[in-house]
């Protein structure tokens, strides 16, 4: 079924064409009905599915109908997110999905001054995108009403479970109408998840899971190569020197640990920029739109982008090092082969990092290709006065190959 067919306003269509989205995603063929039927919908789907859109056009079809039919003032839909990277990228979302509509789209997040966001708000705000900080101080000084909110949407539940948000929520509750319709949206399900969903959603609510039984989608090509800790930076600078048109995303444990990179990458001549929790909003916000434009090229970065934010044609995820929780490597990887696009997963461990990477691989229910490095083609990986040695590329390609004669004598 195409979006054309759906019972949704020709201005949010017209916006659906200019985006290039003809037919939903299956997150969006289950739960763009049940919303626009008014029902809440706990939705379980793994990221790069298109979850956004599966609650934002028929939330903003909705509110368009309810302005158009009678006057309306005061937030109406709320959107709880962790952070304040996907707070921005789902009210683009909203924006751009709600061209020429009534519907005012804002969000709201701490790091920056809080008397521009309090004008916005009292210019009238239909849809706030938020995170709790922000929110709650707001809601405590009086310049934030929920009382005529109609739509609650957590997003990234389980991240925000994560970052320890459960307590904010519950409190949110006691400042929202009991009448209200719940989306609650998540990448993973668990028994904390669980429990918190069905103590915000309706006793009827309609359950979607697309959950297959390999968590990671099929467009990515993963890969581990196995090396020490500290000759990492050599096979990074390859990987980056043998695709320089290519954007390349680089996930590191630590803040220290992606200034480091950073550092190593600009001793070779590569230009390279990190985003932490550490770096000032303003300039988190400036590499993002480097990183997304095409005009940074190499971004390193720790676990405060891996979840839900969409940097587009990343053509390489670089695990610089693998990540503590198994679950973050699906993140990861979920930056990269968004959509239709191809993309690739190329890990680094070292001998210290061996036991995360039997974790990701029970997690994601497979093995992981082995790039076999030899010590010859190890050796010339780190002395760059060999023109010879095998790059990274080939040794995917030779991996390749040796699986094909493996399934062959099988």
């Amino acid at each position: 079924m195409k979006f054309e067919k759906y019972n949704i306003s020709p201005e949010i269509k017209k916006n659906l064409d200019k985006m290039g989205f003809k037919r939903p995603t299956d997150i969006q063929f289950k739960s763009i009905p049940n919303i626009l039927n008014g029902e809440d919908v706990l939705a379980i789907a793994r990221t790069g599915t298109g979850k956004t859109a599966a609650f934002a056009i028929p939330v903003l079809n909705i509110l368009q109908e309810r302005k158009r039919n009678r006057r309306t003032d005061g937030i109406k839909c709320l959107v709880m997110v962790p952070t304040r990277e996907l707070a921005i990228q789902i009210t683009e979302v909203f924006k751009t999905l709600g061209k020429k509509t009534r519907v005012e789209t804002y969000s709201l997040f701490g790091g920056v001054e809080q008397d521009p966001q309090i004008s916005k708000l009292e210019e009238g705000v239909d849809i706030l995108v938020t995170t709790p900080g922000r929110m709650f101080d707001l809601v405590s000084q009086g310049h934030i009403r929920l009382h005529r909110v109609e739509i609650l949407i957590l997003d990234e539940a389980d991240h925000m479970l994560d970052l320890g948000f459960i307590k904010d929520i519950q409190d949110l509750m006691r400042f929202l109408p009991k009448r209200r319709q719940t989306l609650f949206f998540s990448a993973t399900i668990n028994q904390k998840i669980k429990k918190l969903a069905y103590s915000l959603v309706n006793k009827n609510a309609i359950r979607i899971q697309l959950s297959p039984r390999d968590p990671v989608t099929q467009n990515v090509e993963h890969s581990v190569a196995f090396m020490e800790m500290d000759d990492k930076r050599f096979f990074l600078e390859r990987l980056i020197n043998e695709h320089p048109e290519e954007k390349i995303l680089v996930f590191v444990r630590t803040k220290v640990r992606a200034e480091r990179v950073c550092s190593a990458m600009e001793r070779v001549n590569i230009e390279s920029a990190t985003i932490h929790s550490e770096k000032e909003q303003k300039d988190r916000f400036k590499v993002m739109d480097r990183f997304k434009s095409g005009e940074l090229k190499i971004l390193i970065a720790t676990d405060v982008t891996a979840r839900g934010i969409d940097f587009p044609n990343v053509h390489y995820v670089v695990n610089y090092d693998l990540p503590e929780k198994a679950e973050n490597y699906v993140h990861r990887i979920g930056r990269t082969g968004r959509g239709k696009d191809r993309g690739f997963a190329v890990s680094f461990c070292s001998p210290k990092e061996q036991e995360f990477l039997t974790a990701i691989e029970e997690f994601i229910y497979k093995k992981i290709k082995v790039m076999e490095v030899s010590k010859s083609e190890y050796d010339k990986t780190i002395d760059y006065s060999h023109d010879t040695s095998l790059s990274l590329k080939e040794l995917l390609e030779e991996a390749e190959k040796l699986e094909k004669k493996k399934r062959k004598r099988k």
